[in-house]
Protein backbone atom coordinates (compact mmCIF):
# COMPACT_ATOMS: atom_id res chain seq x y z
CA UNK A 1 0.00 0.00 0.00
CA UNK A 2 1.08 3.18 -0.46
CA UNK A 3 -0.79 6.93 -0.48
CA UNK A 4 -1.92 8.54 -3.85
CA UNK A 5 -2.74 12.16 -3.69
CA UNK A 6 -4.20 13.95 -0.77
CA UNK A 7 -7.18 16.33 -2.67
CA UNK A 8 -7.39 20.21 -1.38
CA UNK A 9 -10.51 21.98 -2.81
CA UNK A 10 -10.12 25.30 -4.44
CA UNK A 11 -11.29 28.82 -5.38
CA UNK A 12 -9.49 29.17 -8.45
CA UNK A 13 -7.66 26.58 -10.16
CA UNK A 14 -5.33 27.97 -12.95
CA UNK A 15 -4.60 30.33 -9.79
CA UNK A 16 -4.07 27.17 -7.75
CA UNK A 17 -1.85 25.58 -10.13
CA UNK A 18 0.21 28.37 -11.19
CA UNK A 19 1.00 28.80 -7.40
CA UNK A 20 2.22 24.78 -7.63
CA UNK A 21 3.84 24.93 -10.43
CA UNK A 22 5.50 27.95 -10.95
CA UNK A 23 5.98 28.84 -6.93
CA UNK A 24 6.65 25.16 -5.31
CA UNK A 25 7.75 24.24 -8.55
CA UNK A 26 5.77 21.19 -9.12
CA UNK A 27 4.18 19.98 -12.90
CA UNK A 28 0.59 19.74 -13.74
CA UNK A 29 0.05 16.03 -14.28
CA UNK A 30 -3.61 15.88 -16.02
CA UNK A 31 -6.38 17.71 -15.48
CA UNK A 32 -9.95 16.65 -16.34
CA UNK A 33 -13.36 18.73 -16.34
CA UNK A 34 -17.05 16.65 -15.01
CA UNK A 35 -19.67 18.56 -16.62
CA UNK A 36 -22.09 16.43 -15.05
CA UNK A 37 -20.88 16.99 -11.40
CA UNK A 38 -19.42 20.65 -12.25
CA UNK A 39 -15.97 20.04 -10.89
CA UNK A 40 -12.36 20.14 -12.22
CA UNK A 41 -10.29 18.00 -11.10
CA UNK A 42 -6.20 19.03 -11.61
CA UNK A 43 -3.33 16.66 -9.97
CA UNK A 44 -0.16 17.92 -9.26
CA UNK A 45 2.85 17.19 -8.24
CA UNK A 46 7.31 16.02 -8.69
CA UNK A 47 7.08 13.05 -10.52
CA UNK A 48 4.72 10.61 -11.96
CA UNK A 49 1.63 9.28 -10.09
CA UNK A 50 2.91 5.67 -10.47
CA UNK A 51 5.32 6.51 -7.93
CA UNK A 52 4.36 10.00 -5.80
CA UNK A 53 2.40 10.90 -3.86
CA UNK A 54 0.59 14.07 -5.88
CA UNK A 55 -1.87 16.73 -4.29
CA UNK A 56 -5.47 16.91 -6.52
CA UNK A 57 -7.12 20.15 -6.19
CA UNK A 58 -10.68 19.99 -6.66
CA UNK A 59 -12.41 22.82 -8.20
CA UNK A 60 -16.16 22.78 -7.58
CA UNK A 61 -17.41 25.36 -10.24
CA UNK A 62 -18.92 28.36 -9.05
CA UNK A 63 -17.41 28.29 -5.68
CA UNK A 64 -15.03 30.76 -4.77
CA UNK A 65 -13.83 30.15 -1.31
CA UNK A 66 -14.10 27.46 1.26
CA UNK A 67 -13.26 27.40 5.60
CA UNK A 68 -9.73 24.88 5.54
CA UNK A 69 -10.69 24.16 9.48
CA UNK A 70 -9.52 23.38 12.32
CA UNK A 71 -8.73 19.97 11.75
CA UNK A 72 -6.19 20.63 8.99
CA UNK A 73 -2.84 21.15 9.52
CA UNK A 74 -0.49 21.39 6.74
CA UNK A 75 1.24 20.10 3.20
CA UNK A 76 5.01 19.40 3.94
CA UNK A 77 7.29 19.64 1.63
CA UNK A 78 11.17 18.37 1.87
CA UNK A 79 13.95 20.82 0.79
CA UNK A 80 17.62 20.99 0.47
CA UNK A 81 18.10 24.67 1.44
CA UNK A 82 15.15 26.08 3.18
CA UNK A 83 16.68 29.49 3.20
CA UNK A 84 17.64 29.83 -0.40
CA UNK A 85 13.78 28.05 -0.76
CA UNK A 86 11.73 30.48 0.43
CA UNK A 87 13.87 33.50 -1.10
CA UNK A 88 13.11 31.44 -4.47
CA UNK A 89 9.52 31.22 -3.79
CA UNK A 90 9.00 34.83 -2.60
CA UNK A 91 10.81 35.97 -5.78
CA UNK A 92 8.10 33.72 -7.32
CA UNK A 93 5.17 35.48 -5.59
CA UNK A 94 4.94 33.08 -2.65
CA UNK A 95 3.90 34.56 1.17
CA UNK A 96 5.85 33.33 3.56
CA UNK A 97 4.26 33.10 6.99
CA UNK A 98 7.36 31.78 8.80
CA UNK A 99 10.86 32.31 7.88
CA UNK A 100 13.17 29.98 7.46
CA UNK A 101 14.64 29.03 11.11
CA UNK A 102 15.23 26.47 13.94
CA UNK A 103 11.78 24.62 14.52
CA UNK A 104 10.44 25.06 18.25
CA UNK A 105 11.94 22.89 20.68
CA UNK A 106 14.51 21.38 18.07
CA UNK A 107 16.96 21.87 15.29
CA UNK A 108 15.51 21.71 12.20
CA UNK A 109 14.96 23.89 9.64
CA UNK A 110 11.84 24.98 8.61
CA UNK A 111 9.68 27.91 7.59
CA UNK A 112 5.95 28.03 6.29
CA UNK A 113 3.94 29.15 3.40
CA UNK A 114 0.46 30.03 2.41
CA UNK A 115 -1.18 29.01 -1.06
CA UNK A 116 -3.51 31.70 -2.03
CA UNK A 117 -6.35 29.22 -0.68
CA UNK A 118 -5.02 29.60 2.70
CA UNK A 119 -3.29 26.35 2.91
CA UNK A 120 -0.15 26.01 5.04
CA UNK A 121 2.82 24.62 3.13
CA UNK A 122 5.70 23.58 5.45
CA UNK A 123 9.29 23.55 3.78
CA UNK A 124 11.45 21.38 5.75
CA UNK A 125 15.40 21.26 5.49
CA UNK A 126 16.32 17.45 4.06
CA UNK A 127 18.88 15.84 6.76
Amino acid sequence: MRILHTMIRVGDLDRSIAFYTQVLGMKELRRKEYPDGKFTLAFVGYGDESENTVLELTYNWGVESYEIGTAFGHIAIAVDDVYKACEKMRAAGGKIIREAGPMNAGDTIIAFLEDPDGYQIELIARK
